[in-house]
């Protein structure tokens, strides 16, 4: 019989606040200078007391609707005791047995995934390590940061599910605004609490602490699946401990003997009072959730007719898809005045609907060089895009030509009718005028000509690349091709 895992998570992010949870101080995560953001607060001052900050609460209360918690009517902050060099008071003010949200889920490719809290307390100093010293420096701009923590049932099946969780929580964070969860600035990160058995029974439980990247949480969980069985094919025990992963060996290794609750020995905040919410309170918090990402993924389908990879893309790029949406929206303008939408079909809609969505998710993309459409000042006008969009599915320019257009556009953010009209770029589709132009190629050509009559379709291509020429590349090709085989037929 095969070994099944039972894997859980626990995910950390700090909140996207002005103010650390029990001071005044500036929440700053770029912050370089260390020991800028600190105050008596929260460097653990004699006498200094501590207010909590509502902000963080709210936005702990926002992400617990948004995953279907259900919201606590009465909780408190608690202190959780232990001794690290970056944790100043000696203790750190944390939620035990009365967190601000219990009982939620989230559904990753159909598969209910358990909350079982989410929390709230504050992070901790961070250390730097000069290379070649035998001592460390301790930077306080973190300690106080608002952090929350959601712990998951152990519903997880594998390292694959793991990453796929954290990623869409990284989504529904960014989407709600209430954390930046950026894996490479410690905005997020991800702890794993896994065990292997044969039967019903749970094995013993081994964490894997401070996780940093969505490849090493699905590769540290397969890792540890695979050494568990190892170890206990070997006929040995797995140990109950905490382990950390080394990236270069790309293996999970022992750090300490995992502590047990008791070993924090919490007891309630006596410098914070109590917290009450009214349901009035929680309703008007409920009121602030936007569309989440699975959400989106139905509209986008359903209203746009995309592909699921295109979808992706949109919901991966929240700046990006709501650019998407107003271009949209000023091409349906055009199309109810200008052509009368009554008159265009679902399917010719939704091909207007892709054009648009090619175009920024691959020719965009390729004038961005790597950065990301929310890291740069986007010349183009919503106005301009469908203006842009407009004169492709018009075949006013060609394929070729909306490209140099649409290189233009992101250089200088100009309308693309002054682009195409000072490049004398506009597609020729009269066939009264290509007509002429065909006929002298034609004349010009006499030897491709019969070799088409013969059969050699590759001089179809020689002549209509003779008419873009001619033309200047402005020439429809559907049209040329048509008119060059009527002629020389």
């Amino acid at each position: 019989m095969a070994y099944k895992p039972t894997i859980g998570l626990e995910i950390h992010a700090e909140l996207k606040t002005s103010s650390k949870m029990f001071c005044g101080c500036k929440n700053d995560p770029d912050e370089k200078r260390p020991n800028i953001n600190i105050c008596p607060v929260c460097s653990a001052q004699p006498g200094a007391l501590p207010v909590a900050n509502e902000d963080a609460i709210k936005k702990v209360i926002k992400t617990g609707l948004a995953l279907n918690c259900k919201i606590a009517e009465n909780s408190k902050f608690d202190r959780k005791n232990y001794f690290y060099p970056d944790l100043p008071k000696g203790y750190q003010i944390s939620q035990y047995d009365q967190p601000l949200c219990e009982g939620g889920y989230l559904e990753i490719e159909g598969h209910k995934i358990r909350i079982t809290r989410i929390h709230l307390e504050e992070d901790t100093g961070s250390l730097m390590h000069p290379e070649g010293a035998d001592y460390s420096l301790v930077n306080l701009n973190r300690a106080g940061v608002p952090l929350m923590e959601l712990v998951t049932e152990p519903d997880i099946t594998s390292g694959k599910e793991a990453r796929e969780f954290a990623e869409e929580l990284q989504r529904i964070f960014k989407y709600l605004g209430v954390s930046d969860a950026d894996m490479e600035k410690g905005q997020m990160r991800v702890e794993v609490n896994i065990s292997i058995s044969k039967d019903k029974k749970l094995g013993t439980k081994v964490e894997i602490k401070n996780l940093n990247s969505f490849k090493v949480v699905e590769r540290a969980v397969d890792f540890e699946i695979a050494r568990q069985e190892e170890v206990l094919n070997s006929g040995e025990k797995v140990v109950q401990e905490t382990r950390g992963w080394h990236d270069k060996k790309e293996i999970t290794f022992s750090q300490r003997e995992k502590e047990e609750a008791h070993d924090y020995r919490y007891f309630p905040e006596p410098d914070l009072p109590a917290l009450h919410f009214e349901k009035e309170y929680v309703q008007e918090i409920k009121g602030t959730v936007p569309e989440l990402p699975e959400q989106k993924r139905e509209r986008f389908k359903e209203q746009f007719g995309l592909d699921e990879n295109s979808i992706e893309i949109f919901v991966e790029n929240k700046d990006l898809s709501e650019y998407y949406e107003k271009v949209i929206s000023e091409f349906e303008e055009w199309l109810e005045t200008e052509s009368g939408k009554n008159k265009i079909s679902k399917t010719e809609e939704q091909k207007i609907f892709k054009l648009v969505a090619n175009y920024l998710i691959s020719d965009v993309k390729g004038l961005l060089a790597g950065k990301e459409f929310s890291e740069i000042e986007f010349k183009i006008t919503p106005e301009n895009f469908a203006e842009f969009a407009k004169m492709i599915y018009k075949n006013e320019i060609s394929s070729k030509t909306a490209k140099m257009v649409l290189a233009e556009m992101f250089g200088t953010g100009v309308d693309p009718s002054q682009v195409v009209d000072e490049n004398n770029w506009r597609q020729v589709s009269d066939s009264g005028e290509l007509e002429k132009i065909i006929k002298e190629i034609i004349l010009k050509n006499p030897k491709a000509s019969e070799d088409y009559k013969n059969g050699k379709l590759a001089s179809l291509q020689f002549l209509a690349g003779q008419v873009m020429a001619a033309t200047r590349g402005t020439a429809s090709p559907k049209v040329v091709h048509k008119i060059l085989k009527d002629q020389l037929s």
